[in-house]
């Protein structure tokens, strides 16, 4: 009778949620125009004011190798260190308000790797940065590098990632006893700005093409409203020309032949995003070496996303570069090129002469030793 009833409660909830009604109001947070340029005001020092979350693990290590290389190229920022360890607010775990005030006073933010629990414990801190502040779209761009040598040396791909719904909505309950639905949401609003920051970014980047990953023969309601939205943003942008791909044959063909790539923005809902993205990140090395940024109606956050390594956390071993690559694309959308420019030449010598290195890049170096490397070639 209890499970029944669970089934009577599951259904009628399923109902709801498939009303154009509901659909609208779970999009209300996705809703809004594209933001502008970063347009935050310097302080009284002349400095720009940045968020810094130093997350879990190895991530105080790597984001104090960041702020030491920041110090030494002249960057004129300063940092507002806080942290996000969960709270327990009005009887819910909860951000505490002093990052939550931060991100949204600064509009900016730095996050090292963050330690989320598997199949139990308090809802991901990552996916609850990304509601709270509306970070609609995932930019993972993937470059080889040159000096850490894989089985590729041609890779040159940008993954933009729909950020706040899909199989991530979080929608999910137990229908009967051994029987679970998991709801996958996807709403044109959503999608709409997605593929509009596509094609802006292809077309501020120099890149000529936009490509949309989807699996619309399967699910051609949910993906066919992704795809559909791409296509009618495509009108918008004549200057960019524009394809779709089945998600299967993505993969195959990226890892065939990644060139094939090279000139364009693969757009995608959200679960398709984070496996593509981090496969691509497989071709070049690793998450180790990936920048990634979440670009937000409000704010943005820029961040490390490999994990938080507890084994080697405190031992100065750890590897700064993807959370350093993840700040340049912060300073680039801030306007600050030049500096950007900079740390990303000097990081890039580095590697490349392979005398410094950290263990996961094939060195015995410390972290410290690496910053300091980096520090020297600036």
């Amino acid at each position: 009778m209890f499970a029944a009833k669970r089934a009577t409660v599951a259904f009628n909830g399923l109902k709801a949620l498939s009303s154009k009604t509901a659909m609208r109001s779970m999009a209300s947070q996705a809703a809004g125009s594209m933001p502008g340029a970063f347009n935050a005001k310097k302080n009284a020092n002349g400095n720009f004011t940045v968020t810094l979350i130093p997350g879990d693990g190895i991530g105080p290590e790597i984001s104090e190798s960041v702020v030491k290389i920041y110090k030494a190229a002249g960057v004129p920022i300063e940092w507002e260190p806080v942290s996000v360890t969960p709270v327990l607010k009005n009887g819910k775990i909860a951000i505490p308000d002093e990052a939550l005030h931060s991100v949204k006073k600064n509009t900016v933010a730095l996050k090292g790797p963050l330690a989320t629990p598997v199949g139990k414990g308090h809802v991901s801190l990552n996916l609850t940065l990304r509601r709270t502040f509306n970070l609609y779209a995932n930019v993972r761009p993937c470059r080889s590098v040159v000096g850490y040598k894989t089985p590729y040396d041609n890779v040159d791909t940008v993954l933009i990632r729909e950020n706040t719904e899909g199989e991530y909505s979080g929608i999910e309950h137990e229908v009967v006893d051994g029987v679970v639905q998991s709801i996958k949401l996807i709403t044109k609003d959503a999608s709409d700005r997605c593929a509009r920051y596509a094609f802006n970014y292809a077309k501020e980047t120099g890149r000529n093409r936009v490509t949309a990953v989807h699996k619309a023969n399967i699910m051609k309601l949910s993906d066919g409203l992704f795809l559909s939205s791409c296509q009618e943003v495509a009108r918008e942008f004549p200057e960019i020309k524009f394809d779709d791909l089945m998600l299967d044959r993505a993969c195959l063909q990226i890892v065939q032949d990644p060139s094939i790539f090279a000139d364009t923005v693969m757009v995608m809902p959200n679960l398709y995003g984070d496996i593509l993205s981090d496969m691509s990140a497989g071709l070049i090395g690793g998450l180790g070496l990936t920048p990634s940024g979440n670009i937000g109606r409000d704010a943005s956050i820029f961040e490390a996303v490999h994990g938080t390594a507890p084994d080697i956390a405190g031992q100065d071993k750890a590897n700064p570069t993807a959370l350093l690559f993840s700040s340049v694309l912060m300073l680039r959308h801030m306007g600050l090129n030049q500096f950007a420019d900079q740390i990303e030449k000097a990081t890039l010598k580095v590697i490349a002469d392979g005398k410094v290195l950290t263990g996961d890049l094939g060195g015995r170096s410390t972290n410290t030793e690496f910053t300091n490397a980096i520090i020297s070639e600036l």
